[in-house]
């Protein structure tokens, strides 16, 4: 029994660490407003990003649209919908330094420390 509990924690690791988030690119506000725009129109829960949503702090077009090409991407990469947003967003393997809670991977949320 303990095991499989050491191997179901080592797995549970080595699947953290390897978990893909979609993320924005730097750029200016007004671009990254057309991402948002774009994301949320095609199927991204963006409720999480207004005023009073659990993902609206911080209040940067950064980290709103970290959040809302991340659930368009979550959403929609099982039916071939790719991270790139006219090369705006890249995939991640490890969430930004200054992640909202709110970026998550098949469940797996990335909290700030």
């Amino acid at each position: 029994m303990a095991i499989l509990l050491s191997l179901f924690l080592i797995f549970s690791m080595v699947t953290y660490s390897n978990a893909a988030v979609c993320v924005c690119k730097d750029g200016d506000d007004q671009a990254l407003q057309k991402v948002i725009d774009y994301a949320c129109g095609s199927g991204a829960d963006c409720s999480q990003i207004e005023q009073n949503g659990p993902c609206f702090q911080p209040n940067t077009v950064k980290n709103h649209c970290d959040v809302a090409v991340n659930s368009f991407y979550q959403k929609k990469a099982s039916t071939g919908a790719t991270c790139d947003f006219n090369g705006a967003a890249v995939v991640s393997t490890s969430p930004p330094s200054n992640a909202s809670s709110c970026l998550s991977s098949s469940g797996t949320e990335f909290y700030d420390e």
